[in-house]
């Protein structure tokens, strides 16, 4: 295969990765969350300001991990 087309599979495969991490994550953090709104739900708020910031810097992990793979495709 050309060099090419293998810098864009493996773009692709990273990309893949990476969305699947961060589903898992914020899946993960949801759910925690949620127990957490449970067994307190007189913390709603503060359960919920931590799980927006923690999902915006798993969101930003990704957003950079994307960049990255798509810098390495097109170099």
């Amino acid at each position: 295969m050309e060099p090419q087309v293998m810098a864009y599979l493996g773009a692709g495969l990273g990309a893949g990765m990476v969305v699947f991490g961060v589903g898992t994550g914020i899946g993960r953090l949801a759910a925690a969350a949620l127990d957490a709104q449970g067994r307190q739900p007189e913390a709603i708020g503060d359960v919920r300001t931590t799980m927006i910031i923690a999902a915006a810097l798993i969101e930003g992990v990704a957003l950079f991990a994307m960049v990255i793979c798509i810098l390495l495709a097109t170099k």
